[in-house]
């Protein structure tokens, strides 16, 4: 039997020990980076994003040039990146208090070194507002390096961001980023002007020292902020006319951005998340990876997404010009799978209809007839949770397998600023009315 002296010895040991073990915890808390608390009535939810493409396209086998050739027909050389800071200007849908970055190198093919990144309100073309500016962490760290095929959270940061606001996000590139060493991670259709410093690492200069210009973004993924927690987010999942191709570069004149803007005045809060790009199809990949195949990493992984419009399906049956494949019926088939991953997902998705492109250097009266077919489709099949009747808003009535004279960008295909304002007003708000009430059943 142990005695009461053995007994009391034991246990001043153990408290001794246990006292000890909170202590060192406390230590290790403190050590700890300072992480923004996030109010129990909020979520993080996107209020910025872009679809990534991989530049240079891998060439097939025996086209080893193919790629340079891709890069010299759209006239955006890739550069070459080395001890030079990014300062990339993103519009904001929503605004938020907590704001965090998401960086991208999914198509990259070598780590992607980051090192050091900031944020700011933008001011006058390249400046910022300087009292606005925030360093960046990662996991606690002012640098990281971003494997091949992945993405990186930044830490939040308290900053009063405006809805409908610019954002200028600075990356420093310590080592050389060159299409020699690793595919870029990119979006070349911003129709935004980004800035590339002279040699030095310059993120949160008041006023960056400019050396080149370019019209891409570079490594970025989605901007996120912390709002209400029956906020939704739209995500504008499409081509083109999505991507706002033709639109007039620096002025958001893309429909989604007059969407957004839109949303605000009528005191809708709603993100809205742009993942159009330029010459994507349903079924295949062109420029880029087919929509079917990107629907996961560009809508469903899409933080706090809600809602989403599918506008995609014109490159298909342009691009196949005379030949019955790919058919209405599979175009068809592929916009159902869209319907079902969403609904899987919980989102809320609605189908538009595609615009009338006669006139454009790939219509053909056998492509129109699959156009007609697929409107017809998607207007009376119900499949889809509601209908936005984009072909309705933008055809001339005197000749409806045209755009309208006063929309059109003078290609026959894409419309002007005046035709995205049009498509813009084309959507009925009570589709995101009540879209707060259902996010909050829904939690």
């Amino acid at each position: 039997m142990m005695s009461v002296r053995r007994f009391d010895s034991k246990r001043r040991f153990v408290m001794a020990r246990i006292v000890a073990g909170v202590a060192l915890a406390m230590l290790a808390l403190a050590s700890q980076p300072t992480l923004v608390a996030q109010e129990a009535d909020e979520r993080w939810l996107g209020t910025w994003a872009t679809a990534a493409v991989v530049r240079p396209t891998p060439p097939p086998p025996g086209q080893a040039g193919q790629a340079t050739q891709v890069r010299r027909r759209r006239g955006q050389p890739l550069p070459t990146l080395k001890n030079q800071t990014l300062r990339q200007i993103v519009r904001v849908s929503i605004g938020g208090e907590q704001v965090r970055l998401v960086l991208s190198n999914v198509f990259g093919t070598a780590p992607l070194a980051i090192g050091a990144a900031h944020i700011a309100i933008r001011g006058a073309d390249s400046a910022i507002v300087p009292a606005s500016g925030r360093a960046l962490k990662f996991s606690g760290r002012s640098h990281l390096t971003i494997p091949a095929g992945s993405v990186a959270f930044s830490d939040p940061v308290d900053l009063e961001l405006p809805a409908q606001s610019d954002l200028a996000i600075d990356l420093y590139l310590p080592e050389e980023v060159a299409s020699t060493v690793s595919t870029f991670t990119m979006h070349a259709g911003a129709f935004q002007t980004n800035y590339i410093s002279t040699e030095g690492d310059h993120t949160g200069a008041a006023d960056l020292p400019v050396a080149d210009t370019t019209q891409s973004w570079f490594f970025l993924g989605r901007v996120e902020v912390t709002a209400p927690a029956d906020t939704g987010v739209l995500v504008a999942f499409g081509d083109s006319l999505t991507d706002g191709t033709r639109s007039t570069p620096d002025t958001n004149n893309r429909w989604p951005d007059h969407f957004s803007k839109r949303l605000a005045d009528n005191g809708i809060e709603m993100g809205v998340l742009n993942v159009g790009i330029s010459g994507n199809r349903v079924l295949s990949a062109g420029s880029s990876f087919s929509g079917l195949s990107r629907f996961d990493r560009d809508v469903v992984a899409a933080t706090g997404a809600t809602h989403v419009t599918v506008l995609l399906g014109t490159n298909d049956i342009g691009f196949a010009r005379e030949n019955p494949s790919p058919s209405a019926e599979d175009i068809i088939q592929g916009h159902q799978q869209f319907i079902t991953r969403a609904r899987a997902q919980g989102l809320t998705i609605y189908g538009a209809t595609l615009a009338p492109f006669e006139g454009a250097n790939y219509w053909t009266m056998e492509g129109e007839m699959k156009r007609q077919a697929l409107n017809d489709w998607i207007r009376t099949s119900g499949a889809y949770d509601a209908v936005i009747d984009f072909d309705a808003a933008l055809r001339d009535p005197a000749a409806p397998t045209t755009i309208l004279a006063e929309y059109d960008s003078g290609d026959a295909l894409h419309p002007n600023d005046a035709g995205y304002e049009a498509m813009s007003n084309a959507i009925d708000l009570a589709l995101f009315q009540s879209a707060a009430r259902r996010v909050a059943a829904a939690r």
